[in-house]
């Protein structure tokens, strides 16, 4: 089975200084039919008014994975990390005990362009952690997310894994799936068709009871693969 969720039709909440648009039930937007997919609870792509951000707020128990597209986040939390998250960086963090953080834009005149994913954990209390970095363009998979932290990847409190796919047009590519298992694909950029349907720039797709996926490319792309029990 193979949902498409357009991006248009993703709940959005424009604050002025934050144009924000939710995958699922998020703050003021609820979709019973969108609480969540698996083990994915939120899926926010950002976007921040350059000078603006997230003031200091709590989490816990919640793996946190940002991935900065355009600008930059100045990231400072209750470990001690004041870092800075540049375009093509990923960042990890566990809430686990408990942590607050900020996120702003610190630029006077760009705009910033992010990616925020909760995933429930399959571990509860730990001690918080953080790490950041940005992995290699390539052409194909590179692991970001793994139980096992395998490849370089970062570790994640789950049983899954995430990948990104970096295709070039034309670059026609088949992913081969657990039928056992789910799998989220969220679009980054550009467009292609997936077992014979058109996607383009931040559509997602749920994937369920499927062998295969077959990906042709319209044009260069870039794409999530979330691997999920």
């Amino acid at each position: 089975m193979l949902y498409i969720r357009k991006a248009n039709e993703r709940g959005h909440a424009n604050h002025g200084w934050l144009d924000s648009n939710h995958t699922f039930s998020f703050a003021s937007y609820y979709d019973p039919k969108f609480m969540g997919f698996s083990s994915l609870r939120v899926i926010n792509e950002d976007r921040v008014k350059a000078g603006f951000g997230f003031g200091t707020h709590p989490h816990d128990n919640m793996e946190i994975l940002s991935y900065v597209l355009e600008g930059t986040i100045a990231h400072k939390d209750s470990m001690g990390n004041v870092k800075e998250l540049k375009a093509g960086e990923f960042q990890i963090m566990s809430a686990g005990t408990g942590v607050t953080h900020s996120e702003f834009n610190p630029s006077n005149t760009e705009n910033l362009h992010f990616y925020q994913i909760w995933i429930q954990p399959n571990e509860f209390n730990i001690k918080p952690r953080y790490d950041q970095k940005a992995f290699e363009d390539k052409e194909g998979a590179t692991l970001i997310l793994s139980p096992t932290a395998e490849n370089d990847s970062f570790k994640i409190y789950q049983d899954m894994k995430l990948w990104r796919y970096q295709l070039s047009a034309g670059n026609k590519t088949d992913i081969e799936l657990d039928i056992n298992r789910n799998y989220w694909l969220q679009v980054v950029k550009g467009n292609f068709s997936i077992n014979g349907q058109s996607v383009e720039t931040s559509d997602g797709i749920a994937i369920s009871k499927e062998t295969l996926a077959s990906i042709e490319p319209s044009n260069d792309v870039e794409f999530l693969v979330f691997d999920l029990a």
